[in-house]
């Protein structure tokens, strides 16, 4: 993270405490998604913008933030670093259907993602349900 002169690496990570409020979902700063949105809503999660994928999921390691919920689609090199450290700090992983994210694929498109604390993931996966009913 070149703003904060720090770097995360899967080797050592460790997840840090929540910072203390409510919950906080992290989403783009010039387009966030519907779905993330709607979710928010659900949850009572207050939405915090910023910048690339790679900030949004090192901030959720870091604690700034709990969930990381992106729907509008981006490529595996924007996503397998931050997600490799992620997953190596606990941090639970997926498409936001639930199914494993999979790289060095033929399409290197990838059109959704979250990364959120554990203990969150069956509540963000209602409220995206939610969402379908």
């Amino acid at each position: 993270m070149p703003g904060l002169s720090l770097t995360l690496d899967s080797s050592e990570v460790r997840l840090a405490e929540p910072k203390a409020g409510g919950l906080r979902m992290l989403v783009s700063r010039t387009r966030p998604a519907a779905e993330a949105v709607a979710v928010a809503e659900r949850l009572g999660a207050e939405l915090v913008p910023m910048g690339s994928a790679g900030a949004k999921a090192m901030a959720v390691v870091r604690g700034e933030a709990e969930i990381y919920l992106h729907s509008g689609g981006q490529y595996e090199w924007d996503s397998c670093a931050p997600v490799a450290v992620a997953r190596a700090a606990g941090l639970h992983v997926s498409r936001i259907d639930g199914s494993p994210l999979v790289y060095n694929q033929p399409d290197v498109y990838m059109p959704d993602l979250l990364i959120t604390r554990r203990e969150l993931a069956p509540a963000v996966f209602d409220a995206l349900r939610a969402g379908d009913a």
